[in-house]
């Protein structure tokens, strides 16, 4: 049985380029824009709360931030600091969040409208308690760092290390810099493809990183030597080794989850590759980012009752909700019993055919 359709969890004013979600906060952000070009599409990064409402999955838009002439395309997030690519530059900016005043107090300063949330599929007073108050969101620019020097620069991947040490960026220009984080002082600075570089993944002691580079290679790196180039395609008889670059995927560590250039989205196991859901041209145009629900207790409140869930976002403004239904598995005590009784039959068998076996 095919899936259902993705549920539209939220669409923006603006096309969308990442998506990234906090690991300790029912707490997405997404952003994007329509750059310096004065077409009237705005620039900014959105922060939406997370929150089961009537057994779905719902998203409230709890802050816009403003980015002015600067469409973030990439994103990296080490919990309330983000990483954000703008032209060809690394912005890094803090977020805090305020709990709601309690009620009675808004509007005392003439500003109980401020910040209002816009709830999809109802009011947000309708809901009543916490949830008709909204969160206030403030957001502080810390520094900016220029990580790209092609004649078209853009930074177009940003990663943070596990424990946020390091900060890798990669850009039009092809070089990869590491960058010791919250000082910002350049470690590292090498050519690692010829041409853009696409994504990039840190390894959990910091010792490789991975990148993906238009030239259609995957590269391991230790410091600036490669250790290794990934070539899937040698295992596969007959298709060229450029039928397909490397983009981009993201790994929950149970799941992968991957978008393509025509808009479908596809969830996998990590371990096997076998596919349990797919929805073809879930957005109709390329998918720019995806990113998994953590496997955190936030995150599993969000779940309600499924086994993953998968928000992707593309160019169309809009972003998707792919929920993965639990499957079904027999309790260990069943499968001991099975195998229990499967032992009894067999020897019973054989009792039967070879008397005297016993």
């Amino acid at each position: 049985m095919a899936p259902r359709r993705p549920a539209e969890l939220y669409r923006a004013p603006f096309p969308l380029y990442t998506v990234r979600l906090h690991p300790r906060r029912p707490l997405a952000i997404t952003a994007g824009g329509g750059g310096a070009a004065k077409t009237g599409i705005r620039n900014g990064v959105h922060f939406l709360q997370l929150e089961q409402i009537g057994g779905q999955l719902s998203a409230s838009l709890l802050h816009c931030h403003d980015t002015e002439t600067r469409a973030t395309m990439t994103m990296a997030l080490a919990g309330d600091v983000i990483a954000a690519g703008q032209d060809n530059s690394c912005h890094i900016l803090r977020f805090s969040l305020q709990e709601p005043e309690a009620p009675g107090t808004a509007g005392k300063d003439g500003s109980g409208d401020k910040g209002a949330r816009r709830r999809r599929g109802g009011s947000a007073g309708a809901q009543g308690g916490t949830q008709g108050r909204a969160r206030e969101v403030r957001v502080e620019s810390l520094q900016r760092v220029r990580t790209d020097f092609s004649p078209d620069a853009l930074q177009k991947a940003v990663r943070f290390s596990a424990d946020g040490a390091l900060l890798a960026t990669g850009g039009a220009d092809g070089f990869l810099r590491l960058w010791e984080f919250p000082s910002m002082k350049k470690m590292l600075e090498f050519r690692a493809h010829d041409g853009e570089i696409e994504d990039i993944a840190l390894g959990p002691d910091n010792k490789q990183v991975v990148t993906a580079g238009r030239d259609f290679q995957c590269c391991v790196w230790q410091q600036d030597q490669l250790v290794t180039g990934l070539r899937w395609h040698e295992n596969l008889p007959g298709i060229p080794d450029k039928a397909y670059r490397y983009q981009a995927c993201r790994d929950s560590g149970t799941f992968l989850g991957l978008g393509t250039v025509t808009g479908s989205v596809a969830i996998h196991i990590a371990f096997s590759l076998q596919r349990l859901y797919y929805v073809k041209e879930a957005h109709g145009i390329v998918v720019t980012d995806v990113a998994f629900v953590p496997e955190s207790r936030p995150g599993r409140e969000l779940l309600g009752g499924h086994e993953a869930a998968l928000l992707s976002v593309a160019v169309d403004s809009r972003c998707k909700l792919h929920l993965l239904p639990t499957r079904r598995s027999l309790p260990v005590w069943l499968l001991l019993l099975l195998c229990a009784g499967l032992i009894v039959a067999t020897i019973l068998l054989l009792q039967l055919a070879f008397p005297g076996f016993l």
